[in-house]
């Protein structure tokens, strides 16, 4: 089953990127990746199973019609049957684009490989993830978003061949004055332990006990939606449902409820920790770990804990 997978320029080193290579190649068939831009470091996606990638440069800036064009193109140049992209913002707004171009059915958020023993079947989570759902796609073509965190990378040590493609994506529709890239040595979306944090920090002059027990860790920091519209932290920290979408080995949670907003955007999560004084919080519910008490005497034991682990060792 030929697969393209489509993966923006910048995220050629980015592990949700190496997992929906990964994915494409499970899938038994060649497997070619699409982009724009600069081809810097695509060759290297050969070591997760590509075959080769295509690089239009005509495409300067992220304009979403454009991408549908080129992907569009992409599949019709390589006969795809199978189109892969990891679920993040441009595949919420190209893949369903690309669906109707194509009139191929799309299967959003896939957390495992599709069932094609009768049919194509994916499995998907349902009701902000309280549930699972099987999605079944009959179309000659299918698009599929791969949930990131739902397969491992794999190294198949292969090298990918680079080559020019013109995707015929036409005239930009929208122009970008400026672009503010995330601050953090760990992007959220990549991140395989994150420490987040709300309203029960009392103020963004609290937030040294979040980043002290993050760094210890080596993970990344985020943030419930009222810490952020508030302003005590960045909005690219905030994790929920109307904000980014995680899904780390580990989530640690100090004084945030857990309201069904929030829960929606981390119930992905391999284990949750919740850290709150009450104990009627609705976020204990959910964890597989809760500790009831203050983030201000916990958080740093925690991280004094662990030094102290780190030391021995």
């Amino acid at each position: 089953m030929k697969a393209l997978v489509y993966i923006n320029t910048n995220h050629f080193a980015a592990k949700a990127s190496f997992e929906a290579v990964t994915y494409a190649k499970k899938l038994g068939g060649e497997v070619t990746v699409v982009a724009y831009g600069n081809a810097a470091g695509a060759e290297a996606l050969g070591v997760y199973g590509a075959n080769k990638v295509l690089v239009d440069s005509s495409i300067n800036e992220a304009d979403n019609q454009q991408i549908t064009r080129l992907v569009a193109s992409a599949v019709e140049a390589t006969g795809a049957e199978v189109v892969i992209f990891s679920h993040d913002l441009v595949a919420k707004a190209v893949a369903p684009r690309l669906s109707v171009r194509l009139k191929a059915g799309l299967i959003s958020g896939a957390i495992a490989l599709p069932e094609t023993g009768n049919g194509f079947t994916c499995k998907v989570n349902v009701f902000s993830g309280k549930a699972f759902g099987n999605v079944a796609v009959k179309t000659a073509v299918k698009i599929i978003s791969l949930l990131p965190n739902s397969i491992q990378p794999e190294n198949v040590g292969g090298t990918a061949t680079v080559e020019a493609f013109n995707g015929n994506v036409g005239a930009a529709a929208i122009k970008v004055v400026d672009t503010k890239k995330p601050e953090g040595s760990i992007p959220l979306p990549e991140a395989d332990l994150v420490v987040s944090a709300g309203r029960g920090l009392k103020g963004p002059e609290n937030w040294g006990i979040v980043e002290d027990l993050a760094n210890v860790l080596g993970a990344a920091t985020a943030c419930s939606r009222p810490v952020a519209d508030i302003g005590w932290r960045p909005h690219h920290e905030h994790v929920g449902q109307t904000g980014v979408a995680i899904r780390p080995n580990l989530y640690i949670a100090a004084g945030i409820s857990g309201a069904i907003q929030h829960l929606a955007g981390v119930n992905g999560s391999k284990v949750i920790v919740v850290i709150n004084s009450d104990s009627e919080a609705p976020f204990f519910k959910a964890a597989d770990y809760g500790i009831v008490g203050d983030a201000f005497e916990v958080l740093p034991k925690l991280t004094e804990a662990l030094k102290n682990f780190k030391n021995a060792n």
